[in-house]
């Protein structure tokens, strides 16, 4: 997968700007605030038709416009792909692949493989269990267009029944029926989310486990774990049991959308005892696993986006990272960074075929 050239218009801080791309590695440098962070953000955009920093739509449109729009053409299998990203304030955004408006976003999702590693990606260890849920689920609708459909209706189907239960509160009323049309569906497509999540990390954490080693020269153990009210009772009783605790609070308490991964080094808390180092690296073998697992199922190199990748990593960290990219063979590499000489250096000691884009 290669970013041949990339054109923004009106997209955060630029007005109109266009870059060509270099097939191996691309170099993005400049002072802090001039869009290097943007322009990996783009990228991003393109292959999950939302940013990864803002997913406000009207927020990513610059301030002295009233729209924006990515227009991207990449390489894939020796095919060209045409993809535009536009939005307009008050409407809805449009994506287009070949000139042709998808009629449903996830329709896009898996064709334009991307991987980010940011230093916004300490959410995954600081933040509460949605995100990293989100983690497991965008990896694995990459690949799998019916887990995509599937989570997509257990989470309408989850809006609905908490809908229903403010409704009952709000109305001092009660109807079991209806409510149990919606928990058949929970239970039904709970069921499915959760085998998959299972499958998903017995293939994943393997690889994690093996990135993790090679960043940390195999100095500490990790673990990664999958926590999940569905290991131990089934979600059609759990539901039941939790209905009178539902009714007062509004919500449903109970179900996959409450799963967690459990994220620890030598077996104690990544999030509590984990060094700025060690959190930097684990998150860095998260996403390198991610790229891995991604690029096993697809067949496709992903893209890669390293977005201020020296900040809390050391010089030789991150050369060792971009080595392992390089032996690898991992496609084409996006770099930010504040300092030209130093990027350059780094890249230029593992690869010799790169392009230094000063913003």
């Amino acid at each position: 997968m290669i970013l041949k050239n990339l054109s923004l218009f009106h997209y955060k801080n630029f007005e109109s700007q266009s870059f060509q791309f270099n097939t191996k590695i691309n170099c993005l440098v400049g002072f802090n605030g001039v869009g290097k962070t943007n322009v990996l953000d783009s990228i991003y955009h393109l292959a999950y038709g939302k940013s990864y920093f803002n997913p406000v739509t009207s927020q990513n449109i610059n301030h002295e416009a009233d729209f924006f729009v990515i227009d991207g053409t990449f390489e894939k299998n020796d095919r060209e792909e045409k993809i535009v990203v536009s939005a307009k304030k008050g409407q809805k955004k449009v994506i287009k692949r070949n000139n042709k408006a998808y009629e449903k976003f996830s329709e896009h999702i898996g064709l334009i493989p991307v991987v980010i590693i940011s230093p916004a990606d300490r959410d995954l260890i600081v933040e509460g269990s949605e995100t990293r849920r989100k983690f497991v689920d965008g990896i694995i609708s990459q690949h799998d267009k019916n887990y995509l459909e599937t989570l997509l209706k257990y989470n309408k189907t989850l809006s609905q029944r908490n809908s229903l239960l403010k409704y009952f509160a709000a109305n001092h009323t009660f109807d079991a029926t209806t409510l149990e049309i919606y928990n058949e569906q929970l239970v039904e497509f709970g069921k499915k989310i959760h085998a998959k999540r299972i499958d998903f990390l017995e293939a994943f954490i393997p690889i994690f486990n093996k990135r993790y080693q090679s960043i940390s020269n195999a100095k500490e153990t990790v673990q990664l774990r999958y926590k999940s009210q569905l290991f131990d009772n089934n979600l059609k009783d759990l539901l039941a049991e939790n209905l009178q605790k539902d009714r007062a609070l509004q919500y449903t308490g109970v179900g996959t959308h409450k799963d967690d991964l459990i994220l620890k080094i030598e077996n104690h808390s990544v999030k509590k005892f984990g060094s700025q180092g060690q959190q930097k690296s684990f998150l860095i073998a998260l996403k390198l696993a991610q790229y891995d697992f991604i690029k096993q199922q697809t067949q496709t190199k992903p893209i890669l986006l390293l977005d201020d990748v020296f900040d809390k990593l050391d010089e030789n960290r991150v050369a060792h990272i971009i080595q392992l990219v390089t032996e690898d063979d991992l496609g084409q590499l996006f770099i930010s960074d504040t300092h030209a000489e130093r990027t350059e250096n780094v890249v230029k000691s593992s690869a010799q075929d790169y392009k230094m884009i000063q913003l």
